[in-house]
């Protein structure tokens, strides 16, 4: 595999044209690549900005924009499209001044971003992913995570098959996306290094599609999985 960051101009709060700025930047792509894309570039492309004032102000955004937050401690734990994420994903680094919040529908705007490039470049097979920090429980550091993709199967399934002693694995899948904008996040980097994209070439474990596969990778709320006990504290809207 072959993880190439590209260098950008800088892209402007409040707003600023993202379709354009990948014309501008992105190289040619072939089929089976990945682009991975920092939330905050689509959040500007979006609009999805606020001139930062106070703290007070912050809190408050973070309480609209949330969709479910631990209410002992709001300016912390939330929960956004189905991710746990400080903050409700409402960042100020890199943003001249502004608060930068969760795009919207990221999965769309994936969606979007690929039928543009897909188009454009003449392919066949091509992944989106938007990547966003995360904070590991019981871990200082960021590392990136997965917020919206399209276009691929986000996990290997090992469901059903045996392992080295001839067990069926159970709930086996290996989540593949995550782990490569894990590595991504590295590369492109989380202070002024001007790199909010990122060509991966060669993941030929990556199953394409042009289905969306987002049911494959979240689980909804009111499923159980590990982190269900401690959604029940959470407060929802």
């Amino acid at each position: 595999m072959k993880f190439t960051p590209i260098k950008t101009r800088k892209f402007l709060p409040p707003k600023d044209n993202l379709l354009p700025f990948l014309d501008e930047f992105v190289p040619p792509l072939k089929n089976k690549d990945l682009l991975f894309l920092t939330s905050k570039i689509v959040s500007i492309g979006q609009g999805r900005t606020v001139p930062a004032k106070s703290m007070a102000q912050k809190l408050k955004l973070i309480k609209t924009e949330a969709d479910g937050y631990f209410p002992r401690h709001l300016h912390g734990l939330t929960l956004k499209d189905l991710t746990l994420t400080p903050y409700a994903g409402i960042d100020r680094s890199n943003a001249n001044n502004h608060y930068v919040l969760w795009p919207k529908n990221p999965n769309q705007e994936a969606k979007k971003i690929w039928t543009y490039l897909k188009n454009k470049h003449h392919l066949h097979n091509l992944g989106i992913v938007i990547i966003d920090s995360f904070c590991l429980p019981l871990r200082w550091g960021h590392m990136g995570i997965s917020i919206g993709f399209y276009g691929f199967h986000p996990n290997r399934p090992y469901n059903g098959q045996p392992d080295i002693f001839g067990h069926k694995i159970i709930q086996g899948n290996s989540n593949l996306i995550d782990a490569l904008s894990a590595f991504a996040g590295i590369l492109m980097g989380e202070g002024n290094e001007q790199t909010p994209l990122l060509l991966t070439r060669g993941c030929d474990f990556i199953k394409f599609t042009d289905k969306s596969t987002l049911s494959e990778l979240k689980i909804p709320a009111g499923q159980v999985d590990l982190w269900s006990p401690l959604l029940k504290t959470f407060k929802f809207k």
